[in-house]
């Protein structure tokens, strides 16, 4: 009925121009003309009804429902991009119209070919944000921070427009899809080099998810990138990390999988933040403990027991084996040492140390003597691991660590300075 309509309409604009004088190839110009502009207007008045009408009550009826994820329709635009394409269906409609009296001209070819290849761009652009509408409602679930699924959407988004450019190179060059993927299989080579890091880093986002790897939001360490810093973005081609002095790295994704790195996550995720620090005692002070000393050393709450315990024990193996509690040859016999009982002491401190977590793994040992002294190691876990939190708790240790040693009769090791050599400097 519309069609029959527009023309006779058509016929009563030709009747028209006939009837004043006009000759018929000003009338074809002059109908041309007219039906443009009607084209135009329509086109415009279908958009301005589809954008300020149509989906302003598509919205609403969204902003009603109890789900959350259709609201995301909205959040990406994809009916606002869509109706784009209402009024290029008009104008396409209208195309026969403009160019009645011309037949098939060239100019209407060319213009058809420029509308299908634009709604197929409207289709397209519509398609990627619909694509962000998926992956943004997948990020709302919990396992979504270990499996992301960006990598698969960039993987969609560019076969889509892949696909959309063959459609759009067929349309304006009227060459059949068949015959343009033949094209391309003689060009794989040539977009394999060209597509080389998107490949790599598609296989490798795919690794990085199905081994959990690395996701957003982890700590990672990449020595190779000079990188330690929070995972921000895993995507099909980069990963970015902001470090601890807020640069950012960029790293191409296969890397990832190329070389090591280290994941805190595990730490993060533990019931503790291992603390691993030694000192250097210098051994010129390491010696037997003479009476004085373990009558110094029980007057220590953390030692009193097991002063008791030790000179108990002591006293009666010399006797069995020397025949005397306390052997006058320092060689003979059992002694305590001011180094035995300063690690003893550094034990039962890290034991009642609030912030160490009694249930990991706690010790303090000695490690292979070196030209720079005797290393006593405190080996815990602090309860908490937050960064500033933990190096509070390990600078608190080693405080009291290096201010306690000299009631030991022990100094810590450090190389020689000037003033050593020269106090008086």
């Amino acid at each position: 009925m519309e069609v029959i309509e527009l023309n006779k309409l058509n016929q009563l604009l030709q009747e028209y121009f006939v009837s004043i004088g006009l000759s018929q190839l000003l009338i074809n110009y002059a109908l041309a003309a007219i039906w443009s502009l009607i084209s135009l207007f329509v086109a415009w008045l279908s958009y301005r009804i589809s954008t300020k009408y149509v989906v302003k009550l598509i919205e609403k009826l969204i902003f009603k429902t109890k789900s959350n994820y259709d609201d995301l329709l909205i959040e990406r635009n994809v009916f606002k991009r869509l109706v784009n394409i209402i009024p290029a269906l008009v104008l396409y409609a209208m195309l026969p119209y403009i160019f009645d009296a011309f037949a098939e001209s060239q100019f209407l070819i060319y213009l058809r070919k420029i509308i299908s290849s634009t709604i197929v761009f409207i289709i397209l652009w519509s398609f990627s944000a619909l694509l962000a509408v998926v992956n943004d409602i997948y990020n709302t679930f919990p396992y979504a921070k270990d499996q992301p699924i960006r990598g698969l959407i960039q993987i969609l988004q560019i076969a889509a427009s892949f696909i959309s450019v063959i459609v759009i190179v067929s349309i304006l060059f009227d060459i059949n899809v068949s015959k343009i993927m033949t094209g391309l299989g003689a060009t794989a080579a040539v977009l394999l080099l060209v597509f080389k890091d998107t490949i790599l880093g598609f296989v490798a986002s795919i690794q990085l998810s199905a081994n959990k790897m690395v996701s957003a939001g982890d700590w990672i360490t990449m020595p190779t990138y000079k990188t330690d810093g929070t995972v921000l973005d895993i995507s099909l081609n980069t990963v970015k990390v902001q470090n601890w002095d807020k640069t950012i790295t960029t790293i191409p994704t296969y890397k990832m999988v190329e070389d090591s790195f280290i994941n805190w996550k595990g730490m993060e995720n533990s019931d503790g933040r291992r603390i691993k620090r030694s000192v250097n005692i210098d051994m010129k002070t390491v010696k037997f403990c003479s009476a004085d000393m373990i009558n110094r050393f029980k007057k220590i709450r953390l030692l009193k027991d097991y002063i008791a315990r030790k000179e108990a024990e002591l006293v009666k193996h010399n006797q069995q084996k020397e025949g005397e509690s306390l052997p006058e040859s320092l060689a003979n016999g059992r002694r305590l040492t001011n180094i035995g009982v300063f690690r003893v002491y550094l034990e039962e401190y890290i034991k009642e140390h609030p912030m160490i977590n009694e249930k990991m793994t706690f010790m303090v040992r000695q490690l292979q003597s070196t030209e720079r002294g005797q290393p006593i190691e405190i080996y815990a876990f602090s309860k908490d691991q937050e960064w500033i939190n933990y190096e509070a708790i390990q600078s608190d240790i080693f405080d009291h660590v290096l201010a306690v040693v000299n009631e030991f009769d022990l100094k810590i090791y450090q190389l020689p300075s000037g003033f050593d050599f020269n106090p008086n400097a």
